[in-house]
């Protein structure tokens, strides 16, 4: 990792088929490993999905007929595209809100220490 760098960055979406990601009205997962190695992760979802997942949810029924959305470690954003991302997180960093908003990577038996 650079030394100019704050954290390294994965965007579950960057890997899917091209095509599949938009980012004004996605839900993505990502993983942050900051500079001392420890690991991150949330889902960033952008405003106009939550009213896709609503709409959707509502002919389904799921999550009574979408009167709500729930998701583990949810951050909302304008979109879920890197510079977005990237701009959310260093601002997280910056207000000390970053271990508030996202969840630890808990290390896994075998693991080496960092």
């Amino acid at each position: 990792m650079s030394t100019s760098r704050l954290f390294d960055l994965w965007i579950s979406a960057e890997h899917w088929v091209k095509g599949q990601w938009n980012p004004t009205d996605d839900i993505v997962d990502i993983r942050a490993t900051l500079q001392d190695g420890t690991g991150w992760v949330a889902s960033v979802c952008s405003y106009k999905h939550v009213e896709t997942l609503r709409s959707k949810w509502s002919a389904s029924g799921d999550c009574l007929k979408g009167q709500y959305v729930w998701a583990a470690n949810l951050i909302l954003a304008i979109d879920t595209s890197r510079p977005t991302i990237e701009a959310m997180l260093k601002d997280l960093l910056v207000t000390g809100e970053f271990k508030n908003a996202l969840s630890p990577i808990k290390a896994q038996k075998g693991d080496v220490a960092q």
